[in-house]
């Protein structure tokens, strides 16, 4: 066998394993969520999307859980996102020390690699103690910030250094600011990153159990309005999912809210995805 045919063996070998381990990755994908929905779409009923759990009545209601849990993806994103975008475009357009550069993306691989629990306990005594929040879905969605934060940085940064130098040569050419260049030209061209960082980030608040258990509780309490809500304490869906299955052993309700998170992280996402659909056409129509 002579060098081209072992080279071209070896290619397909190569490109073999790839589509082996693709397949073995999709196929356990696959595999997990159609379990989840099989074990758990059956259990969902009106009752338990539309009710609080109650003693009285002997009723198992997760509307709390899904309020409380909506109500702290709204706030994270409103205070993660300007802080990640912003900090990423100063990292990548303004930032001239690369000494500082490294030591903040440093940082942030760091911050991105801590156990969630340890979050938690941070989030507890600096939230919850020092500045006397207390335990509520402030405290949590504060702790969930930091926790995001790292995520949306990196994914917004790394989408920024796609861009094409020629883009912004052109664009201070044409005689535009610096701020005029990143907010029409720059940060339109790497929306697809920020996207991506923004899903990310939804997939980690809404599967976080373990820090929101020091910091927003576990209650199944309705509060009358939004702003009345976070000064409360309040269970989400995964505290719930993690308090039926371990504590309670009720593992019809848990498949069933699992299945309920991995709907709600669906059509989030696909909201997300329109939103982008959105921005990128009236880019275009410009």
């Amino acid at each position: 066998m002579n060098h081209a045919a072992k080279r071209r063996l070896k290619g397909q070998l190569c490109q073999g394993a790839v589509y082996f381990c693709a397949f073995l990755t999709v196929a356990v994908l696959v595999s997990i969520l159609g379990y989840i929905f099989v074990r758990g779409l059956p259990e969902i009923s009106w009752e338990l999307v539309s009710t609080k759990p109650s003693i009285l009545r002997d009723t198992i209601g997760i509307l709390p859980n899904i309020l409380n849990t909506l109500y702290m993806i709204l706030l994270t994103l409103l205070v993660a996102l300007p802080l990640g975008v912003g900090a990423a475009v100063y990292l990548t357009e303004y930032a001239t020390s690369r000494k500082l550069i490294r030591v903040v993306e440093f940082a942030t691989e760091t911050l991105a690699g801590i156990p969630s629990i340890i979050y938690g306990l941070v989030g507890m005594l600096v939230f919850v103690q020092i500045l006397g929040f207390n335990v509520s879905l402030l405290s949590g969605s504060l702790t969930l910030v930091i926790m995001i934060l790292p995520t949306i940085i990196r994914t917004t940064q790394e989408s920024l250094k796609t861009v094409p130098v020629g883009y912004r040569e052109g664009a201070m050419g044409l005689g535009a600011t610096k701020w005029y260049m990143i907010r029409t030209i720059i940060l339109p061209s790497s929306l697809s990153g920020i996207i991506t960082g923004c899903i990310l980030a939804i997939g980690r608040i809404v599967g976080e159990s373990a820090a929101l258990l020091f910091t927003a509780g576990s209650a199944t309490v309705i509060a009358s309005n939004m702003f009345e809500a976070y000064t409360r304490g309040g269970g989400s869906l995964s505290v719930a999912l993690y308090i039926y299955a371990s504590e309670r052993g009720e593992f019809e309700v848990a498949f069933a809210i699992a299945a309920i998170l991995l709907i709600l992280v669906f059509i989030i996402n696909m909201a997300t995805r329109l939103v982008q659909k959105k921005l990128n056409g009236k880019e275009q129509g410009k």
